[in-house]
């Protein structure tokens, strides 16, 4: 998260995202990182929007799926990119 390159950054995050499977601790990372890339950078594209969204989602329904880092990652992705 110290690298300057947002794009960089919400790669990464989106290919750990898509790739991990469930349960893996690295989904609700995945999650949270989106959020504070958000919070950093102001912008996430339609493609890593759309996952933390899924994220957060998955892990409102099972946290076993994916863990509630997720939902704090959506939480910062809706307050700093204005999405209430």
């Amino acid at each position: 998260m110290n690298d300057d390159d947002a794009k960089f950054v919400e790669h990464w995050c989106v290919q750990v995202g898509t790739r991990a499977v469930s349960g893996s601790p690295l989904l609700g990372l995945a999650g949270l990182c989106l959020g504070r890339t958000a919070r950093r950078f102001g912008r996430l594209s339609d493609e890593a929007l759309a996952l933390a969204k899924s994220l957060a989602a998955r892990a409102e329904v099972n946290p076993t799926d994916v863990d509630g880092r997720a939902l704090d990652g959506y939480d910062d992705v809706q307050s700093f990119l204005h999405l209430w």
